[in-house]
């Protein structure tokens, strides 16, 4: 899934591309909106919230959308090949003279008024990469419950917006807890770097086109994708399990001697 620096620079190439530009052409494949017609509006911004995007249009409109595990918005010059995927899977085209915005595989797509916001992304925790962040909030959100998995409460949205399995996979690690330490467990000094930790990994890596959690040149992640390979810190094997509940389960990564503590594997 898009974690929040992915969206935060696919939202600054929608913006560059279409905003203070007028809508020559406005496709939304999906039911509910296909009658909707944008072309002669100007879209005014597009803006990241979290893992959201709003493409805010004239006329108090926004158009909302989720990328989920794989969707993703593709900008396309006049007479460039569209290379995002099947025409089926296309789920929106927003075109204007000298650039055309294919959103594909969008599983979340809704037209609103641009005063109803709130009711796609008022529910989201201070936004990582936004102008709303607050760390003490940040913090006080995570430990609302103590009991709750240092993993899950990561991605929960509702925290903290922005962190999606890598960030949270990479965090464990830099925090030395494993994703299933009791967040309440997590030492104070620990709990109180995890919000401006997290905000520094995704500010370091919203400007680069590989993400990057360690600065070194020959591996880009601690633990993230690389079970069973040895930990770069201590040799030992890193180690995956699923976290979660049901649909919500994701693949976690650790190193169980640099991240001791609760563990499926004990």
């Amino acid at each position: 899934m898009p974690e929040g620096d992915t969206v935060w620079q696919t939202a600054r190439r929608l913006h560059t591309a279409l905003a203070g530009r007028v809508l020559t052409r406005s496709d939304l494949r999906v039911p509910k909106y296909a009658t909707a017609d944008l072309t002669g509006r100007t879209v005014l911004d597009v803006t990241p919230r979290g893992k959201h995007l709003l493409t805010r249009i004239e006329g108090g409109l926004t158009l909302h959308s989720h990328l989920r595990m794989d969707g993703s918005w593709k900008v396309y010059a006049p007479g460039e090949r569209w290379s995002g995927g099947p025409g089926h899977q296309i789920r929106v085209i927003l075109g204007t003279a000298d650039r055309t915005a294919v959103g594909y595989r969008l599983p979340v797509l809704d037209l609103l008024r641009t005063t109803d916001e709130e009711r796609a992304v008022g529910h989201l925790g201070p936004d990582l990469l936004g102008p709303d962040w607050d760390p003490d909030k940040a913090l006080a959100n995570l430990l609302r419950d103590p009991a709750r998995p240092l993993g899950e409460a990561l991605l929960d949205q509702r925290n903290l917006a922005g962190i999606g399995n890598i960030y949270k996979s990479e965090l464990c690690f830099l925090l030395r807890a494993t994703p299933w330490l009791p967040i309440g467990d997590l030492p104070a000094e620990h709990a109180a770097h995890l919000p401006p930790l997290a905000k520094k990994l995704l500010e370091a890596n919203r400007d680069r086109p590989a993400r990057s959690t360690t600065g070194r040149r020959d591996q880009n992640l601690y633990v993230y994708g690389r079970a069973p390979r040895p930990c770069l810190r201590c040799r030992t094997s890193i180690c995956t399990a699923n976290q979660g509940d049901g649909s919500r389960e994701r693949p976690t990564y650790w190193c169980p001697t640099c991240q001791p503590g609760p563990s499926p594997h004990h």
